[in-house]
C-alpha cells in the first residue's frame, strides 16, 4: 500500500508465536504509515467490520485473535524522534523492543527496565503490562509518557498527563481495546551497565532470606526447578564499571546451547517420557556460579528458541513465599512431571487501571509447559493457589478468569470501563478473549 491510496487487503491465516492460537481467512493489513491505518479504519467501518492489530505474535492468550480485520504491524516500525535532553524516544507502535535496543544503545541510552524477551513490539508489551523484575522499578507501560491512538472513526488522538489524561491512563495498559497505539513516547534513560551473578543456592534458603535478595539487588528473579530442592538466581546490579561480558564461546555454550537448545533436547525427552522428568531436571541447577558484566538490555532479555505455554500471577509481594511454597507442595501432591522451571519477579506499583502492578507492590509468578503437553490441568491448579491472593493474570498469558472474577482486583476497573465506552462504544476493537475479560 502507498499513502493516500485506499487499502486492499488479502486474506490470510496468522498463528502466534507457540502455536495454540491461529486464525483463518482474515482481511490482513500491513500497513506502513498512520495515514494507512486510518485508511483501515475507514475500510472497518464502511464494511462494519471488527478490528484487531498483531505486533510479534508473543501472546499465549487470544488477545490478537481477529474476527474480520487482522492489522499486522511488521512494517510500521521506524524510530521518529530521540530527545536526548528530555530523555525521550518516540516510535511507530510495531516497533520490536529488540530494534529499539539497539538504536537507544548506539546514542547513548536505554529503557530503565525490561522483560525478558526482546521479539515483542512495543505496543504489544505495553498493552499487556509486560513487565522485568526489580522491586523499585514499574513495567514497561509506566515508561510511556505519550501516545498517539487510531480511533474507531479513524480520527488520531493524542494523549499524555497533561491532554486526554484519562484516555491515557487507561490506554498505556489498553489490551488493544480502545483504539490503534500508533505512535509511543517513552522516557529512557542515560545507557548503563549491569553486573550479574546467576547462582544455584537451596529454595528454602533463598524463600527465609527472600526480602533481603530482593532489597539488595537493583534486580533480583529466581527460578525454582521442580522436582528439586533448587532455585536459579540472578542478581542484575547498575553498575559504573566497563562491561566485562561472556567470552564469545562461553556466552553461547550457557545462554545458546545449555538454556535453549540441550534444554530443549531435555524437553522433547520429558515430553515422549514424562517419568523421567524429575530426574533430568537434577541436572539444571548443577551449572554453578558465574559472574559477568554488560549493557542492560543485553542482559535484561534472553534467546528463547525452546516453545511452550505460560500462565503469569502478579500477587501482592507480602503474599510470595506462602504461595510459592504452595505451589511446591502442590506439585508434590500432584503427581505433574513438570520440565520448567517456576519464574519469580518483583517490581513496583504504578497507578495504571489495568497494569497487574496497579497500585500494589507486586510478585509474579510464572509456570511454563512444553509446547505440546496438556497444560490445563496444572495451569487450573496453579490459578486456584493464585486466586487466594487476588493474583492478577498477565493480559498475554493463559488464564481462565473473566470480567466477573477479574473486576474486584482491580481499583480502578471501572475506570477503564467508562474510557472504553466513551472511546469504542460500538466495540470495533473486541473480540471474544476481551469480551470474556472486560465483559460486552
Amino acid at each position: 500500500m502507498k499513502s493516500g491510496v485506499d487499502p486492499k487487503p488479502r486474506m490470510a491465516n496468522w498463528a502466534n508465536w507457540a502455536g495454540n492460537q491461529q486464525v483463518d481467512g482474515v482481511s490482513l493489513f500491513m500497513p506502513r504509515s498512520e495515514e494507512e491505518l486510518q485508511q483501515v479504519m475507514q475500510f472497518a467501518e464502511t464494511n462494519n467490520t471488527r478490528v484487531k492489530v498483531v505486533g510479534s505474535g508473543h501472546s499465549f492468550t487470544a488477545i490478537a485473535l481477529a474476527e474480520s480485520v487482522l492489522i499486522d504491524l511488521t512494517n510500521y516500525d521506524s524510530v521518529i524522534a530521540l530527545e536526548k535532553i528530555a530523555n525521550t524516544v518516540t516510535v511507530q507502535s510495531g516497533i520490536q523492543l529488540s530494534k529499539l535496543n539497539l538504536f537507544l544503545h548506539s546514542n547513548g541510552k536505554a529503557m530503565q527496565n525490561l522483560g525478558d524477551i526482546a521479539y515483542q513490539t512495543i505496543a504489544g508489551a505495553i498493552s499487556t503490562s509486560t513487565h522485568g523484575t526489580g522491586v523499585n522499578f514499574t513495567g514497561i507501560a509506566n515508561q510511556v509518557v505519550a501516545l498517539r491512538l487510531v480511533l474507531a472513526d479513524s480520527s488520531v488522538v493524542e494523549c499524555s498527563a497533561i491532554s486526554n489524561s484519562e484516555l491515557f491512563e487507561c490506554a498505556r495498559v489498553g489490551l488493544g481495546a480502545l483504539g490503534i497505539i500508533s505512535t509511543v513516547t517513552l522516557q529512557v534513560v542515560p545507557a548503563f551497565n549491569l553486573a550479574v551473578i546467576e547462582q544455584p543456592m537451596r529454595v528454602d534458603e533463598l524463600l527465609e532470606d527472600l526480602d533481603n535478595h530482593i532489597a539488595m539487588n537493583d534486580h533480583f528473579e529466581f527460578f525454582w526447578v521442580p522436582h528439586t530442592g533448587w532455585a536459579l538466581t540472578k542478581r542484575n546490579n547498575r553498575t559504573h564499571e566497563p562491561a566485562n561480558p561472556m567470552g564469545k564461546l562461553s556466552h553461547w555454550y550457557s545462554k545458546t546451547f545449555m538454556e535453549n537448545y540441550a534444554f530443549g533436547a531435555v524437553c522433547m525427552l520429558g515430553r515422549a517420557r514424562p517419568s523421567l522428568i524429575p530426574k533430568l531436571a537434577k541436572a539444571l541447577p548443577a551449572s554453578g556460579r558465574t559472574e559477568y558484566s554488560d549493557a542492560s538490555f543485553k542482559v535484561f532479555t534472553s534467546k528463547r528458541v525452546v516453545k511452550f505455554y505460560e500462565m503469569e500471577y502478579a500477587i501482592p509481594r507480602e503474599a510470595c513465599v506462602e504461595a510459592l511454597n504452595r505451589v511446591r507442595r502442590l506439585v508434590l501432591d500432584s503427581g505433574f512431571f513438570l520440565n520448567f522451571p517456576v519464574e519469580v519477579r518483583f517490581t513496583a506499583p504504578d497507578e495504571i487501571p489495568l497494569s497487574t502492578a496497579s497500585n500494589r507492590e507486586s510478585a509474579y509468578i510464572a509456570v511454563h509447559i512444553y509446547k505440546g503437553m496438556d497444560f490445563v490441568p496444572y495451569f487450573r491448579a496453579v490459578e486456584a493457589v493464585m486466586n487466594s491472593y487476588q493474583g492478577r493474570p498477565h493480559w498475554g498469558k493463559l488464564h481462565f478468569q473473566n470480567a466477573e472474577s477479574l473486576a474486584p482486583r482491580y481499583p480502578k476497573w471501572q475506570q477503564f470501563q467508562v474510557v472504553r465506552d466513551r472511546f469504542d462504544p460500538k466495540r470495533v476493537f473486541t473480540n471474544s478473549y476481551l469480551e470474556t475479560v472486560l465483559g460486552k
